[in-house]
């Protein structure tokens, strides 16, 4: 089995910064690319993040985040072979959601369960 878990969510004034971790454990498998979803309520999930986890590709971001949120991936170095970032910053009320990760992998896309992020104005 492969777990993932979020941490790092808050809440937080508008125009503050998070960051929200990452990390998946569990059966190696090989990972194809990690990103991040929220769901506002009311609202279906939608893509927020996501890098590959091999290669120099850029990161793919939903246009309401671009030039405020980051995605990047742990150091293998530090043992974070499989953790991936979320920077935010310049946060607004609009990205009040629940925040989940996704790890997709050869054997499949796994979910975190989930960090909740507030913004308030």
């Amino acid at each position: 089995q492969v777990q993932v878990e979020e941490s790092g969510g808050g809440s937080v004034q508008a125009g503050e910064s998070l960051r929200l971790a990452c990390s998946a454990s569990g059966r190696a498998i090989a990972v194809y690319a990690m990103a991040w979803h929220r769901q506002a309520p009311g609202n279906e999930r939608e893509l927020v993040a996501s890098i590959r986890w091999a290669g120099n590709e850029a990161p793919v971001y939903a246009d309401s985040v671009k030039g405020r949120f980051t995605i990047s991936r742990g150091n293998p170095r530090l043992n974070t072979k499989s953790t991936v970032y979320l920077q935010m910053n310049d946060l607004k009320p609009e990205d009040t959601a629940i925040y989940y990760c996704r790890l997709h992998g050869r054997t499949g896309d796994y979910w975190g369960q989930g960090t909740q992020v507030t913004i308030s104005s």
